[in-house]
């Protein structure tokens, strides 16, 4: 192996950026050259390729995004597209690929895998959803920015004695919703995997309002059914008994941008200087993973397989800590 390649694919999110900048220095260190894909999977196809080397990715470890971009690209799931990606990787010299993403980009990387070509995955994804690591790149600071919002909007709705409720990202997975719902205190956390009536809701904010709190805090990811505005617009309804006024934020993208962590600079440094090593190792087909603070691998057929689940002792540790 003598030419690798890597690219950054699906949603954005704080700690792209170095963990490219990892995988870059850690294969020149190894004697390998690298080529750097724009825009995932849609520049692999077109052939939006370029060589990289160490100054290609200077100055970028505390900047958000990523360098190389990212796009959607629903070409490459099929057949077809496959053939085109694999094609424009011989036709630039690549010989192995690693792909940073979450489970739709690392689901791309095991149908590459399994047409022959070696790749490793590396798990970016602020939902935290993905198997085989204990957290992925990019969530840390994504808890962090939440928390910073929550604790902004806890100090006008304790001034104006209100109810918040707060959405953050997390179509299928509420872990962005129930970590920083215990982190900043809560009064209640709203998951699509976990359910709760809107009796219960109102409940929660009329004791809260009873208890002599000066404000409620509801934490709602994006995914839990009936959604946000709908849960907004049935409380405005019957805000007469709830006692506190109804509000809502929706924190939107502001979540995917900003600095890393210092965690999430650590994490994806580690995480893609091990990279360029397991594939000349011959372990092609496999994720790199955080597993009880030990750099780990993970075949990308486990990885992919389901969606991580939420932890039942955070779901409970949630249910304990609002009162």
């Amino acid at each position: 192996m003598k030419r690798i390649g890597v690219l950054t694919s699906g949603g954005d999110n704080p700690g792209l950026n170095p963990c490219i900048r990892a995988v870059v220095r850690s294969a020149l260190h190894l004697g390998l050259e690298v080529m750097g894909i724009r825009r995932g999977y849609a520049g692999l196809l077109d052939g939006e390729i370029d060589e990289m080397d160490t100054r290609s990715v200077g100055g970028i470890i505390g900047r958000g995004g990523t360098i190389l971009g990212t796009a959607r690209c629903p070409e490459f799931y099929e057949p077809k597209g496959r053939r085109e990606a694999l094609r424009s990787l011989n036709r630039f010299g690549i010989d192995g690929l690693v792909v940073i993403g979450g489970n739709g980009s690392l689901t791309g990387a095991l149908e590459l895998w399994r047409m022959g070509f070696p790749v490793i995955g590396i798990p970016g994804t602020i939902d935290n959803d993905v198997n085989g690591t204990d957290i992925s790149i990019g969530v840390d600071t994504a808890l962090n920015t939440i928390l910073d919002a929550i604790d902004k909007i806890k100090d006008t709705a304790s001034s104006h004695n209100r109810a918040f409720l707060i959405e953050t990202m997390g179509r299928n997975s509420g872990y962005l919703a129930l970590a920083s719902g215990i982190a900043g205190g809560a009064e209640l956390v709203l998951c699509p995997e976990v359910e709760v009536s809107f009796e219960e809701i109102c409940q929660t904010i009329e004791e809260a309002y009873v208890l002599g709190k000066s404000h409620c805090i509801i934490i709602v990811a994006e995914g839990w059914k009936p959604g946000t505005q709908v849960l907004a617009q049935r409380l405005l309804e019957r805000q007469d008994t709830l006692g506190f006024s109804v509000r809502v934020t929706q924190l939107g993208h502001v979540q995917r941008g900003g600095s890393p962590s210092a965690f999430d600079r650590l994490l994806a440094t580690q995480m893609g200087a091990a990279a360029p090593r397991e594939l000349l190792k011959g372990n092609a087909g496999h994720m790199i993973g955080l597993i009880r603070n030990e750099i780990a691998l993970t075949p990308l057929e486990e990885a992919v397989a389901f969606d991580k689940q939420l932890n039942p002792q955070m779901v409970e540790l949630a249910e304990m800590m609002r009162k």
